[in-house]
């Protein structure tokens, strides 16, 4: 990764994450000096991923790449090869595992039952759900899906130590991502395109950035630099709120605590991802790295997350308060010229890495 001194430039972009990263090479390739600064000494922003005696180790959390857009797997496929990698998601639930997201499997298993078929599910379930005309939050949506027992096997205690809030103190749109799938699939994601940089997210980031318009500076802090560089736009993709000082209140985020530990074993869970929805675990999920790409090694490198208030800010948590206060920041916004705010801590918006690519492509030929 190049570092340089430059204080010049067409457009000044501030955070070296996923959207930084795209919006620099697609400008770059229309002919304007970008300066891309970030306050981290590394590149990839949540996405950053390291290699550690051969396994490829994603420092704050599990991404995985997967979209139904044909642009934007293939734009990132200029820099990239791809693993083919369809991701499983068990839960440990009272000392057994359960496939999620919730399935005929996870249903048969759960409630010790043998449905057959969807429509089977579907009936088992009517009955238990809970009927709610006005969903006013996540737990409102969750028991309308699946009902109580499998809400607080599965939803409830895991939302709480992954968000830091109860799901009923949640908008409803949180857990929108949950699906409830009636068939045996175990698959996550349903896209048509799914898969992991071949070589790593970081890698894949240093191509994108590997042209001459584009320089980069680490460990630059925006609020401390910002009257000593000059550009024409600034495309700013931190945290809204602090943009403006705080001066309407601070948004909350999902904080969260990743605790890397390398083991002395061949493996140490069955899954690449678990998620432990009970309380008699402090961590939410462990992810295990080599089980993304199938790794070969004697050692293991695992990931145990959960909420931590102390932690850094990773995603924005919907709710009112923070609804209220970021209205008054979008109006404030909208009051600067020259001035683009995009990303999920600059939008506050939660958005898959695909959303991520899609709508820089589209934003690109605005700018």
């Amino acid at each position: 990764m190049k570092s340089t001194v430059k204080r010049k430039c067409d457009y000044l972009i501030v955070g070296a994450g996923l959207s930084g990263i795209t919006l620099a090479n697609l400008l770059a390739t229309k002919g304007e000096e970008i300066l891309l600064i970030e306050k981290k000494n590394h590149i990839g922003g949540a996405c950053y991923d390291y290699l550690d005696g051969g396994i490829i180790v994603q420092k704050y959390g599990p991404h995985i790449f997967h979209t139904n857009n044909k642009k934007a797997w293939n734009y990132l496929s200029k820099f990239t090869e791809w693993i083919p990698y369809k991701h499983k998601v068990l839960a440990f639930y009272k000392n057994k595992y359960y496939p999620m997201p919730i399935n005929l499997d996870t249903v048969n298993s759960f409630f010790n039952l043998s449905l057959k078929s969807g429509a089977e599910m579907k009936l088992f379930l009517k009955n238990k759900k809970k009927v709610i005309e006005n969903i006013k939050n996540s737990e409102d949506l969750a028991m309308s899906e699946v009902g109580k027992e499998l809400y607080g096997a599965f939803i409830k205690n895991f939302t709480k130590k992954t968000w830091g809030e109860w799901p009923e103190e949640l908008d409803a749109s949180v857990l929108k991502r949950i699906s409830v799938k009636y068939d045996k699939n175990a698959y996550y994601f349903n896209q048509k395109y799914q898969g992991l940089p071949k070589s790593g997210y970081t890698t894949m980031f240093n191509k994108m950035l590997a042209k001459k318009n584009i320089a980069v500076l680490l460990n630059t802090d925006f609020s401390k630099e910002k009257n000593k560089i000059g550009y024409k736009k600034l495309i700013y993709t931190g945290k809204i709120d602090e943009f403006f000082n705080y001066k309407f209140g601070k948004l909350s985020f999902r904080k969260i605590s990743f605790k890397i530990e390398k083991l002395n074993k061949i493996s140490f869970q069955p899954n690449s991802v678990v998620n432990y929805t009970d309380n008699s675990f402090e961590f939410a999920r462990i992810t295990e790295f080599k089980k993304f790409h199938n790794t070969k090694s004697k050692k293991t490198i695992i990931s145990k997350e959960k909420y931590d208030n102390a932690a850094e800010d990773f995603y924005p948590i919907a709710n009112k308060k923070n609804f209220s206060i970021l209205g008054r920041y979008l109006d404030e916004s909208k009051k600067l010229k020259n001035v683009i705010f995009f990303g999920k801590m600059a939008e506050f918006k939660y958005s898959d890495m695909d959303d991520i690519v899609i709508e820089s492509l589209k934003r690109c030929k605005n700018l």
